[in-house]
């Protein structure tokens, strides 16, 4: 009995450490968005739900794990393949990076051990039985080009630049230049993620749609007048990296609730963490350790506890 007191002791500390985090980012109440409820993301999400006080024995290690889905995820997922092939040799990770919606399908059907999704998963996706483990959180930035003058947004400005009514950077008190609306694809987690926290879903008026988080990184570098939005994790100095309501899109404004566009990083499994093999049970394991959180900070996310 100690020891079960002990374990909802500890349960109990993970969802209220989630709670607060997905506060901070803005969660709504809407029990079917797509990025859920506070309520719903701290209740359903098993980010660090099969939390155990009963360490396991991984050394004699092998299989193979096999995830799919967010291109947002791709840095994490390459980083995690890597740091963790290397703590176990006797086990392969293959990550493919197919899209948010492709990876839940995926792991829906049973065609991968992972789906990985940049949002929260439907009403609809988990009740096909898809469980939502939330590993990491992620800001989403607005980035444009680098001849771009205006560096600060208000979130009805951005509002008004997706949904057409604002056009030209002279409305802003920018220079004399037409804005190029630059997003990703039908089905992309970061889209769903960003279209949802602007309240602007089958609004926006998109010059370009394209299928990752590199691609529209590379074509608002090159297209002048141009903005967009990609993970935070992969701002480099080849655009300029806009703050909203004055806030800076950094981690620790992530964290403390004042930038908000920000969401989840999901490695979905079909039924719970303790029902999935054993390799894919240690690499959940692996990701709580402080060796795993490390890695999360590493490629520039926030931890969910």
């Amino acid at each position: 009995m100690k020891k079960n007191m002990m374990r909802a002791a500890a349960l109990a500390g993970v969802m209220t450490l989630a709670l607060g985090m997905f506060t901070a980012c803005g969660g709504n109440t809407d029990d079917n968005s797509a990025t859920g409820d506070t309520t719903a993301a701290a209740g359903d999400t098993t980010a660090a739900a099969d939390a155990s006080t009963d360490a396991k024995d991984y050394s004699n290690l092998s299989g193979k794990i096999s995830m799919s889905g967010s291109t947002s995820m791709q840095k994490l997922a390459q980083a995690l393949a890597e740091s963790f092939t290397a703590k176990y040799p006797g086990v392969t990770v293959t990550p493919e990076f197919t899209g948010s919606s492709a990876g839940i399908e995926a792991v829906t059907a049973g065609t991968v051990d992972i789906g990985n999704s940049s949002r929260n998963l439907t009403d609809s996706e988990k009740s096909a039985g898809v469980v939502e483990n939330i590993v990491a959180i992620d800001g989403i930035a607005v980035v444009t080009n680098k001849d771009v003058t205006v560096e600060d947004l208000t979130k009805q400005q951005l509002t008004d630049i997706y949904t057409g009514k604002i056009d030209n950077w002279s409305d802003l008190k920018g220079s004399d230049e037409a804005i190029v609306v630059i997003g990703r694809e039908a089905g992309s987690g970061t889209r769903g993620a960003f279209e949802e926290l602007l309240e602007v879903e089958d609004k926006c008026k998109y010059a370009n749609e394209l299928d990752s988080t590199g691609a529209v990184l590379a074509k608002v570098a090159s297209t002048p007048g141009a903005i967009g939005y990609v993970s935070l994790d992969v701002v480099d100095d080849t655009v300029n990296a806009m703050k909203l309501e004055g806030v800076e899109p950094t981690a620790e404004n992530i964290k403390a609730g004042s930038y908000f566009l920000c969401r989840p990083f999901v490695m979905a499994t079909k039924g719970e963490i303790s029902e999935q093999s054993e390799p894919v049970q240690a690499l959940f394991d692996y990701l709580k350790s402080d060796e795993g959180k490390a890695l999360v900070e590493q490629v520039g996310l926030i931890t969910v506890d």
